[in-house]
Order: structure tokens, then sequence, then C-alpha cells
């Protein structure tokens, strides 16, 4: 019999366990902050879960909340290769805590890992109406300014997104990229019932891409 045994349930069983006092806004911070500790002691992709369910929140003070996720960075960090798959399932399935995400896959990860990732990510994103574009536009300005052959087309999509903040981050990625398939969508966002700070990004990324208007 494990030690998990004997704390209630088994390690995973346990680690779920911890999710609400992981996400316990108020009251007294010491209980959160030694469910936290906890999960970052046991070795299982349910803990990487949990701890990843800490970016989700905000408590107060600030400084308390940065210094939260801060050690939960740290902690998840230290699972090392084992944290990729929990924390890339996170990103897949939350609109939360993206950036997150994001970097600590950075720190587990060689760049065309994360690329891969996020990519993947926006094309499931792709046809999908978000109240919130944040997610959205975190992963799209990430991959601006990277080179992958999967980007540009990926990016498509987005230039008809319902959100002017997404077709905003997706126009400054595919600029530089001079894919010719994107001429055309850029095109008509230049003129009709496009707001003007679209049209303006619109006609800036045909001029960075070298295609007229």
């Amino acid at each position: 019999m494990g030690i998990f045994d004997f704390l209630g349930g088994s390690g995973p069983d346990k680690a779920l366990k911890l999710k609400p006092k992981v996400t316990q806004k108020y009251g007294d911070p010491t209980s959160r902050q030694k469910a936290i500790q906890q999960l970052g002691e046991m070795k299982f992709p349910e803990a990487v879960t949990v701890l990843m369910h800490r970016y989700t929140i905000n408590v107060e003070p600030l400084t308390t909340d940065a210094d939260e996720k801060e050690h939960v960075f740290e902690l998840i960090k230290g699972f090392g290769k084992d944290a990729i798959a929990p924390v890339s399932e996170f990103l897949r399935k939350n609109e939360q805590a993206t950036s997150w995400a994001v970097r600590i896959l950075e720190s587990l990860q060689s760049e065309a890992e994360v690329v891969s990732t996020v990519v993947d990510t926006l094309t499931a994103l792709s046809s999908q109406y978000m109240r919130d574009p944040e997610k959205k536009v975190v992963l799209l300005h990430y991959i601006t300014g990277k080179q992958d052959e999967r980007i540009a087309p990926a990016l498509l999509p987005f230039l008809d997104d319902m959100s002017d903040d997404v077709k905003l981050a997706a126009l400054k990625a595919l600029g530089p990229l001079k894919y010719a398939p994107a001429r055309e969508p850029i095109q008509k966002l230049t003129t009709g019932d496009t707001a003007r700070r679209v049209q303006m990004a619109a006609a800036q990324a045909l001029q960075e891409s070298g295609f007229q208007a």
C-alpha cells in the first residue's frame, strides 16, 4: 500500500481533490499555498493539470498572486518532459491562462515544438466563435515572426474572424510571410464595411508582403 492510499485515494485522485483549494480565491491563502506545494511534490500528470488551474484565478493582493503564479511555474517546470502533455492539453481545452501555458512549454521544448503545438491549437480554434478573443490573440502574437511552413495557412481563417482584434493579430503575423494565397483575403479587408483600423492594418500587410492593393 502506497503513501497516497493512507492520504485517501490514489495519487491522481488525491491531486484532483486538491483542485478546489488551488482555485480558492478568498479566505486564508495558506490553504491554497499548501495545496500548491503538495501538488508540486506529486509526480502525476493530473497534478500538473490541477496546478495549471491556479492560473485561471486572480487573488488579492496582486503581489501574492504574482508570487504564487511564479511558484507554480517553477513547480511545473520541475516535472520536466512529463509536464508537456498535460500543459498542451490544458492549452487546447481552456480559454484562460494561454500565455502561461505557452511560457511553460517554451521552458520545456524547442521553439519548433512549441510552434507546432500553437499551430495545431490555432487550427482547432479557427472555426470557433469565442466571446473573449484573448486566447486567439495571444497565440497569434506568439507565432508572429516565427518561421514555419505551417504558420501562414493556419493564419488565413482568422482574417474572417468576428473579432477585429483577431483580424489585426492575423494581419500582423501574415504580412512578413509573403504568402501568396493571403493576397486576396487581405485585399478584401481594405474595403467595404471593415473597421478603419483593420483596413489600415490590411493595407500595411499588403505592403509588407510586396502585394499591390
